[in-house]
């Protein structure tokens, strides 16, 4: 895989999944500027997924527009579609959680619901 500085590409940071463009190049990651959202980062204990009764229930935002983020090179590859714009898409990966959540229907959603609906009202007040 030939990434340069400048390639537009799709990388999994945590449990969210960006459009951005690679600004540097490290011994073991990618150094990427965010443009857009493909996918809202999981809410809660990474090391403990989906599990409600944990010691500490993290609330988890999305990176933000041109927010840097060292990803791992594994995590990254070239992305040739078109870059939505970041809100519209931020929206859009909101959406597709919320829809998850409320089909899971666990502890562990409905906590996790709570989390989305309070990253919403920061992400998008207007």
């Amino acid at each position: 895989m030939d990434i340069k500085v400048g390639d537009i590409v799709t990388g999994i940071y945590k449990t969210g999944k960006y459009i951005g463009e690679v600004t540097e190049i490290r011994a073991n990651h990618y150094l990427v500027r965010v443009k857009a959202v493909l996918k809202h980062p999981m809410q809660g204990d990474l090391h403990q997924p989906k599990q409600a009764d944990v010691p500490f229930f993290h609330e988890r935002k999305a990176l933000s527009f041109n927010e840097q983020a060292n990803i791992p090179k594994k995590m990254v590859h070239h992305y040739n579609g078109e870059i939505p714009e970041y809100e519209t898409s931020l929206k859009e990966a909101a959406a597709a959680l919320k829809k998850e959540l409320e089909e899971d229907g666990s502890e562990w959603a409905l906590r996790s619901l709570e989390n989305l609906s309070r990253l919403e009202k920061e992400y998008f007040k207007s």
